[in-house]
């Protein structure tokens, strides 16, 4: 694998073009054919299975009432979702696989300023956020309602990009993403994260938007191949149909984010990344990571600060 992704990193053009930069900064997501080979996609698919084997877990997946306005009621009770956080702390081909030097150099590409641009480095440092697995079982798997990712895990600013690694290739039929398009740029946005339930009483959910605003069939499909990355912007607001094939649709969303970007709250805010390009600026009143990973809870800024 190791060499492969050394011949490979020698022999593709790893930079985006400046068409390329210029769609992503206007529609707010871009597909990028192709950047896993067939024999490394054909690894990660194997790993992706074991895992689904091992360690997944497999349930109901978000909650709220956009499942009635998605699904019907027998539908509804069947739909599933498998999932899991940080495929990379569990094999080694997937470390490799959201480590990649052509993946990286896209990102610093994407969240590099101007000044970043003309450094020696030539982009942004970028840092690993997290990887999430989303697979959509057979015949009823799960849909997503729409919705911006900055609601599970907000950070100051939108230098995050979102990454789809397909192992599958996706259509309407197996849930292929979609977006809004440009809604990027309408910036953050509160989502539903409760309701009234059946009894009358308050029930938390999983965030979503409201779909009488922003419904599916007014999406852009964005339709690709096992071994490409779809990626877009922590503000575009997504969503997705259900999975209706025979066979499952597996995604894996890598994030990405320039190091200055604090994060304020959600899924992986209290421990320290991994850098993939660059070096990690200090900034004010930055201390050392603890190895026990304890932020300061009275200090936003003073992140996995060393524990007293």
């Amino acid at each position: 694998w190791q060499t492969q992704i050394k011949t490979e990193f020698a022999m593709q053009t790893i930079e985006l073009s400046e068409e390329q930069i210029e769609f992503y900064r206007e529609h707010g997501y871009l597909h990028i054919p192709r950047v896993f080979s067939k024999e490394e996609t054909e690894v990660l698919q194997d790993e992706l299975d074991w895992m689904i084997r091992q360690w997944a877990n497999i349930g109901v997946g978000w909650t709220g009432p956009w499942r009635q306005a998605l699904m019907d009621i027998e539908t509804e009770a069947k739909s599933k979702l498998i999932a899991m956080h940080d495929l990379q702390y569990y094999s080694d081909a997937w470390m490799k696989a959201v480590t990649k030097p052509s993946i990286a150099r896209m990102m610093s590409q994407l969240l590099a300023n101007k000044e970043e641009k003309e450094s020696k480095l030539g982009g942004a440092p970028v840092e690993l956020h997290h990887s999430t697995m989303h697979v959509k079982p057979p015949e009823t798997g799960h849909p997503f309602p729409m919705h911006q990712d900055l609601a599970f895990y907000d950070h100051r600013d939108e230098r995050y990009v979102d990454v789809l690694v397909h192992l599958n290739d996706t259509c309407h039929a197996n849930g292929e993403i979609r977006f809004v398009d440009g809604s990027h740029k309408i910036g953050p946005m509160d989502h539903i994260t409760s309701f009234i339930n059946d009894k009358g009483e308050k029930e938390d959910c999983t965030p979503h938007l409201p779909w009488d605003r922003f419904k599916l069939e007014d999406t852009t499909p964005v339709p690709a191949k096992a071994g490409d990355l779809v990626i877009f912007n922590i503000y575009t607001v997504h969503g997705s149909y259900m999975n209706t094939t025979g066979e499952m649709r597996r995604l894996v969303r890598v994030g990405y984010k320039h190091p200055e970007n604090i994060q304020t709250r959600g899924q992986s805010a209290s421990r320290p990344n991994l850098m993939v390009i660059g070096r990690r600026p200090r900034q004010e009143g930055q201390v050392l990571y603890s190895t026990e990973c304890y932020g300061a809870p009275d200090d936003a800024e003073a992140q996995f600060a060393v524990k007293n």
